[in-house]
């Protein structure tokens, strides 16, 4: 298969069309889940997919360190070549990780405006253009909403698309009443997509919650393959 034909036939296409063709600049989702449910391979399938399309992103780990991320771009990406029989594939992997840059914070002691300040360094002094923020491992219980609040805005001056996790104690099942984790009710206003993960038996379930402002739960037709941790169409 061809790079162009694996991008149409994605099942993250599918995704964009459930809300509205996309994360836009300046728009911040997140993938809610309990540890150890897969928030970080979603976010890495999401952010390989933008680097098949030439788009560059900067990753963010709150939660380990930068080989360790570096690892789940290598699974993710050989799944996806594997599977769909990806043609050039190692040109391809190499094109595709000149454009990804990734970063690791310890989120004790940094305030959001030093943060800030490294991304837009990287933007601004190191001439990297990025379309898409990913920031795994934040973890929102010791966060403040101010800080989600000037990330978005930092976002949408720099044409950002901003991706998180967030990690859900599993014996917090609290929700708000417009069905959103209380974790996370504090952040809300601030969160454009906000999508959780639920482990079934031989996958895990993709549940879209809140939409662009429309709080209507729905199933995205999407699972998390346990075995391959890529994304795909619910079977």
């Amino acid at each position: 298969m061809v790079k162009e034909e694996l991008i149409r036939r994605s099942p993250l296409r599918l995704l964009e069309r459930s809300i509205h063709g996309g994360l836009q600049g300046g728009e911040i989702g997140v993938f809610a889940a309990r540890k150890g449910t897969g928030k970080t391979a979603c976010l890495v399938h999401i952010a390989t997919d933008q680097l098949l399309q030439d788009r560059h992103v900067i990753h963010v780990s709150f939660a380990g360190r930068t080989d360790h991320i570096v690892t789940w771009y290598e699974d993710i990406f050989g799944e996806i070549a594997k599977r769909r029989e990806l043609e050039h594939a190692m040109e391809i992997h190499d094109a595709a990780i000149r454009n990804r840059m990734i970063m690791n914070f310890s989120q004790e002691g940094v305030t959001v405006h030093q943060f800030l300040r490294s991304i837009r360094a990287i933007i601004d002094d190191g001439q990297f253009k990025a379309d898409v923020l990913v920031v795994d491992g934040y973890d929102f219980s010791k966060g403040e909403p101010e800080t989600l609040r000037a990330l978005k805005e930092f976002a949408g001056e720099n044409g950002l698309a901003v991706w998180f996790s967030a990690s859900i104690h599993r014996e917090d099942k609290r929700v708000d009443d417009q069905g959103v984790p209380m974790a996370l009710s504090p952040f809300i206003d601030s969160i454009d997509v906000l999508i959780t993960l639920t482990p079934e038996k031989d996958h895990v379930g993709l549940r879209l919650l809140k939409d662009h402002g429309d709080y209507n739960p729905e199933d995205l037709h999407l699972e998390l393959d346990s075995k391959t941790l890529l994304i795909r169409e619910d079977q």
